[in-house]
């Protein structure tokens, strides 16, 4: 009897569907258009709709369709070269089969633009949920992506003018920005500045070093060769410490500083590869976004060496011996700095053991 009582007091339990949703970017001459599927559990636990099936009844959906609107429109924000977009959202459509609701958006006067940027965290209250993004230009499937709670931005370069344009806006300040605030790689600049020499010559070093990090830096943003970074990291701090050590054991003769920085670029180019991972490459524009990040990398540079030549050039015209001594020191804290990251690296941050 207890039993019995208990089961008629029971109420139809749902399972949870896989948690996505779909979007369909299309980009077309005529404007850009988007497909947004979701699934109606999701809808219903947000409109506190119970039971779920009756989103699927066209006479409840019409009723709802606006409070949908204004529940998944700030939720879905889609952004053309800078320009937010202002969304015309079609009836909704049903689909039975997939238990699902799909809706037809257009963003007139939206012809293809050079960059394009999703931002969508589609259900906040399923931290598992996820939303397939496809993106078409004149319906052809040019890019993927997955968008969650952790990841909810991506950007489509499309592959006209502008679209090149906007590669170039976003990558060569991001390589100008990353050599002026990597410490590791400012200072394995630094050092090389210390002994001076003519502009030709400074060139020349930076130049080298840029070479050399171009190339594997795209050896490893193509996926060719990736070393670990417990490899990389304390190999750069190495390359620190022999610099400074170079110029205090150097003699007079050959300058060998163009070579070292050639042979260690090398290493610090698989470093910066880790960045640009970070970032996301291109798919479509994948030559233009490394060539815009190494552009970006020696504008830096060469910022850092008018900066530094010109303030130890004018420490030599005053006096010989303050250039002497400049050298010195600052090759003591250019070894001194490459030890304590190479410790660090090695014994403190999950390094080797």
């Amino acid at each position: 009897m207890v039993l019995l009582c208990a089961l008629s007091l029971t109420t139809t339990a749902y399972a949870h569907p896989v948690p996505f949703s779909y979007i369909d970017l299309h980009l077309r001459q005529a404007g850009v258009e988007l497909q947004l599927t979701v699934h109606v559990f999701d809808l219903a636990h947000d409109l506190n709709i119970t039971p779920m099936e009756r989103l699927l009844q066209p006479v409840e959906l019409r009723e709802r369709a606006q409070a949908i609107r204004e529940l998944l429109s700030p939720r879905l924000q889609v952004v053309a070269d800078g320009r937010k977009l202002e969304p015309e959202w079609g009836e909704p459509e049903i689909l039975a089969e997939r238990q699902s609701v799909r809706f037809q958006i257009r963003y007139p006067d939206s012809a293809i633009p050079g960059v394009i940027a999703i931002h969508t965290v589609m259900f906040p209250y399923e931290p598992e949920h996820q939303t397939f993004l496809n993106v078409y230009e004149y319906d052809a499937l040019a890019s993927q992506a997955i968008l969650d709670v952790g990841h909810p931005d991506t950007e489509y370069f499309t592959g006209s003018r502008q679209g090149l344009l906007g590669v170039a806006r976003k990558f060569v300040p991001a390589g100008v920005h990353h050599i002026l605030i990597g410490p590791d790689h400012l200072l394995f600049l630094v050092g090389l500045l210390l002994l001076g020499g003519t502009l030709k010559r400074l060139a020349l070093v930076v130049t080298s070093f840029t070479i050399a990090h171009s190339i594997t830096l795209t050896l490893a943003a193509l996926n060719v060769l990736s070393p670990p970074s417990w490899i990389i990291e304390p190999a750069i701090a190495l390359s620190i410490v022999y610099v400074g050590l170079d110029n205090l054991l150097k003699q007079e003769g050959r300058d060998m500083r163009a070579w070292i920085a050639l042979t260690f670029g090398l290493i610090h180019g698989f470093g910066f590869a880790s960045v640009l991972r970070e970032m996301g490459l291109p798919a479509r524009a994948l030559g233009t976004s490394l060539f815009s990040f190494n552009l970006g990398v020696e504008v830096g540079q060469l910022m850092v060496v008018v900066v530094v030549a010109t303030a130890l050039a004018a420490l030599r015209s005053r006096s010989e011996l303050a250039g002497r001594r400049i050298v010195l020191a600052g090759s003591i804290v250019v070894i001194a700095a490459g030890a304590f990251w190479f410790v660090q690296r090695v014994f403190f941050s999950g390094g080797v053991s």
